[in-house]
């Protein structure tokens, strides 16, 4: 695919009287991508998920993975909520209305990221809370050669930090949609409560440390309409030898498999109608990888929500997720509509583009902000601290 190649001690306390999370859905995007199906019976937004939230510290431009009893120094630095804030950060960017519930540390690395994320991107936080004398989870992040490594540091939040408005406990917002990461040998009780309420679950999986890769381990895969692994994981789960024919096996067991491929781009299955569908990845410049999947994800359940094509929504996906890796950063790398837009309109102007190649992203022409409304690209967000302070 050439069409981008132009681009490159003490039991923690509740502050209940802290949360400030928004009554009414806010959506800052440019694009509403469900204004034609939206109703007065929708529930109240469009995207639900739950997870822990990270303080990402970022460093970039490393010529090579740090070396033991050495210094290293890095051309660039950034900081942004991570963790699950890298995929609600995405949903919101794309204009879906995207509600979160994580615990928040009363440190600054948690003012930050609720800040961040409720007044910065517009997501509801009111299934949030903050907690006292409980500091944010942090990851520092090192990319060098494509790559990333990462040294994570956190404690677990008091278990009923979350779900303790409206006399609910463990019930998460109604929503048409909810992203669910699959643990194997264990059920989240809120994925198929979920789901009973008529929410379309996407689960995603990580990496099995048990080694069993055992389907059946994964017990609330039974409530997802779709699962979306990675090749390596896709295979391991079905004992297949090819990332399409794992995605065809997987079929058997949910509605819709999405198999990512890397460099290769992404394969689907959809099992309902046995239609399959394959888009090549979009040749670009890696700065850094942190986020692509959630990325990833995040325009895909944006596809799907919308009602598109499979085909379109994989390009879609992997178009979203080629832009997050030339920033830096995971949350701060995802793209909006703006940027889609001055994509689309920078790639058809570069010369000797393949005509095929465009004609797989016209669907973007109807759906992308005008000319006038895009920002140059491609942006710059990240910041190297949490804030400078202000003289008295």
């Amino acid at each position: 695919m050439t069409a981008s190649n132009a681009f490159a001690g003490e039991e923690p306390e509740y502050l209940d009287d802290d949360i400030g999370a928004a009554t009414e859905p806010h959506c800052p995007a440019q694009v509403d991508p469900l204004a034609g199906l939206r109703t007065p019976d929708d529930p109240p937004w469009d995207v639900y998920l739950t997870g822990t939230v990270f303080l990402d510290i970022i460093f970039t431009g490393l010529g090579s993975a740090p070396v033991r009893g050495t210094e290293s120094w890095a051309r660039g630095m950034g900081s942004s909520p991570g963790g699950i804030a890298n995929m609600a950060t995405a949903l919101a960017r794309l204009g879906l209305k995207t509600s979160l519930a994580a615990a928040f540390g009363d440190d600054h690395y948690g003012e930050y990221c609720w800040d961040a994320l409720a007044q910065g991107e517009g997501i509801d936080l009111s299934p949030s809370r903050t907690v006292r004398g409980w500091h944010s989870p942090v990851t520092v992040s090192m990319a060098y050669e494509g790559e990333r490594t990462m040294v994570s540091h956190g404690h677990e939040p008091p278990a009923d930090t979350l779900f303790r408005q409206q006399n609910a406990p463990g019930h998460p917002a109604r929503a048409r949609a909810a992203v669910a990461s699959l643990t194997p040998g264990k059920r989240n009780p809120w994925i198929a409560k979920a789901a009973a309420e008529g929410t379309r679950i996407f689960g995603d999986v990580g990496w099995d440390d048990t080694g069993a890769w055992d389907l059946a381990g994964l017990a609330d895969l039974e409530h997802c309409e779709a699962f979306l692994p990675n090749a390596a994981e896709a295979m391991r789960y079905t004992r297949s030898d090819c990332p399409r024919a794992a995605a065809h096996a997987l079929a058997e067991y949910v509605p819709l498999a999405v198999v990512t491929l890397g460099a290769d781009g992404a394969y689907a299955v959809d099992g309902r109608t046995g239609e399959s569908a394959e888009v090549p990845a979009i040749a670009v410049e890696a700065l850094d990888p942190t986020g692509a999947g959630d990325v990833f994800v995040a325009g895909f359940v944006t596809g799907t929500l919308a009602d598109w094509p499979l085909a379109d929504r994989l390009a879609f996906a992997g178009l979203t997720a080629a832009l997050s890796v030339q920033e830096f950063g995971g949350s701060l790398s995802a793209p909006g509509w703006a940027e889609i837009g001055a994509w689309w309109r920078k790639v058809q102007s570069v010369e000797g583009q393949d005509p095929a190649a465009l004609r797989r992203y016209a669907f973007l022409e109807g759906l992308v902000p005008g000319e006038e409304q895009v920002r140059p690209w491609p942006l710059r967000r990240a910041v190297p601290t949490i804030g400078f302070g202000r003289a008295g």
